[in-house]
């Protein structure tokens, strides 16, 4: 039973994904984050190695980029710069589905049918196994709630509106997800059954999640230590194996700068956004060009650190108000994706009613499970996987906050708050009110899930009010020709 839900929770989540993807079959990338992933993928296809802008990548970039072609270590106009600014497993997926398929216009819809159905669907069912390690199902009645919870959670993820069309996008943001929770799900059998294969496997996805998005590396430390406290030094054994995967691209990158590099180069970057005087904390268009020109990364990323500091040493006053900014653009509407897309006349004039409910599809289920997921909080136990997953939400939120944030961001937690979510609707308010009268620590848990939610809620209203001159643009007779940057 349990197998064939999860394989029938699969199906239903690729159908879903299958449908934009198959109506967006001639769509092309645009001149973004996407078309970088692109050219490192057809570099690697085409066994050039870890490489990007070629010439002829430069001159359709050279309306909105003066290049310092000075600032490239030995720069082939054919083959373009080696580069250690992205991290190397997405562009590593992209190259082996443009291997098989080949580099022209058919190589975008054969990566997003790849990503729909080995990256995308695969959230479902490894969410409902998650659930089940997270909340172990009891006997009686509670076994028949917690099957109901998971099950749900499970649901939400299929049908997330914004998890649908993510296939569309050439982005990391793609293996990410499914990584993130598959390395989350063998962490909690190793937390269960430290077995060797268990924190071979613990290590091996962390280390693969790491190679798809730096920013994880935090939490891999973090549940590094829970193993050993857990289990002493059979935990070496997940360590070992995240290093062996990690060591050989960290290597490759150090003997491209001739110092000691991490996985990628982009910090600066980052750091030059999040503290630029012209931003907010999160990303702005126009400073987000400054450095492009800059094609040694190395070089870039030194700079950008550098200007940071500066913007920090200048205006050390803005400091605490940008985590402020960034941590409630992390748990921000997600509206930016709409804004850009329907802004910039990419899918043509939407009737106001239409658009309206386009909005609410969008907008309402992030809203609703994460004011869910709030109050589910005062479920969890002072339990080793709960405190996993507490560590996983302290840890991957933390970094955006002092460095920089999006609403996008908090996508790679949906599928956790989706669980915690369902484990609050199936349990009710009746489980807050035994956990209130359980202990103060109880108590103190419910106070705080009743203040996440409203400070949610403030900052969602913070929000409308903040952007609603460009709301009520988008929601006109002309919203589709607002032309807003992304």
């Amino acid at each position: 039973m349990v197998k064939s839900f999860a394989f029938k929770i699969y199906l239903v989540a690729l159908i879903l994904r299958l449908i934009p993807v198959i109506a967006a079959r001639g769509l092309g990338i645009g001149l973004d984050d996407m078309f970088q992933y692109d050219m490192l993928a057809r570099s690697l296809a085409q066994g050039h190695g870890f490489r990007w802008y070629a010439e002829l990548d430069l001159l359709q970039l050279a309306p909105f980029v003066d290049f310092d072609l000075s600032s490239a270590r030995e720069y082939d106009p054919l083959l373009g710069v080696y580069t250690s600014f992205r991290a190397p497993l997405y562009p590593a997926f992209l190259a082996l589905v443009y291997f098989f398929n080949g580099i022209d216009f058919s190589r975008f819809f054969a990566a997003r049918l790849a990503q729909a159905i080995f990256l995308g669907a695969p959230l479902a069912p490894l969410t409902y196994w998650v659930a089940k390690r997270l909340f172990p199902l009891p006997l009686g009645e509670g076994r028949v709630r917690g099957e109901s919870a998971a099950r749900i959670s499970a649901w939400i993820v299929a049908a997330y509106p914004l998890l649908l069309v993510y296939p569309l996008g050439l982005g990391t943001e793609n293996p990410f997800f499914v990584l993130l929770l598959a390395s989350f799900l063998f962490l909690l059998a190793s937390i269960e059954k430290p077995s060797t294969f268990n924190l071979l496997l613990s290590g091996i996805f962390l280390a693969l999640t790491a190679l798809t998005r730096s920013v994880i590396l935090l939490f891999a430390l973090s549940a590094f230590c829970l193993l050993i406290y857990l289990h002493g030094k059979r935990a070496i054994l997940a360590i070992l194996s995240f290093v062996l995967v990690v060591t050989p691209w960290i290597v490759r990158n150090s003997l491209l700068h001739g110092k000691l590099t991490g996985i990628e180069t982009s910090m600066g970057y980052n750091l030059y956004l999040g503290y630029h005087p012209q931003g907010n904390g999160s990303f702005v268009f126009g400073p987000s060009l400054d450095l492009l020109p800059i094609l040694d990364d190395a070089e870039r990323d030194k700079v950008g650190t550098e200007k940071a500091i500066e913007f920090i040493k200048a205006q050390p006053e803005r400091f605490i108000p940008l985590a402020i900014n960034r941590l409630g653009f992390f748990f921000g509407l997600e509206k930016r994706v709409l804004m850009y897309f329907y802004g910039n006349n990419l899918l043509g004039y939407i009737p106001f009613p239409l658009l309206l409910t386009i909005s609410a599809i969008l907008l309402l289920p992030f809203v609703v499970i994460s004011t869910s997921a709030a109050l589910g909080l005062t479920l969890l136990r002072w339990k080793p996987e709960h405190i996993l997953l507490a560590l996983l939400f302290i840890t991957y939120i933390a970094p955006h906050v002092f460095i920089l944030a999006e609403d996008r961001f908090h996508l790679a937690l949906v599928p956790f708050i989706a669980i915690l979510a369902s484990n609050f609707w199936t349990n009710g308010f009746r489980a807050l009110s035994l956990r209130w009268r359980e202990s103060s620590a109880g108590k103190i848990l419910i106070i705080l899930s009743i203040l996440f939610v409203i400070l949610l809620v403030t900052n969602w209203g913070i929000e409308l009010v903040r952007d609603w001159d460009k709301i009520a643009q988008l929601l006109g007779p002309n919203g589709n020709q607002s032309y807003f940057p992304y």
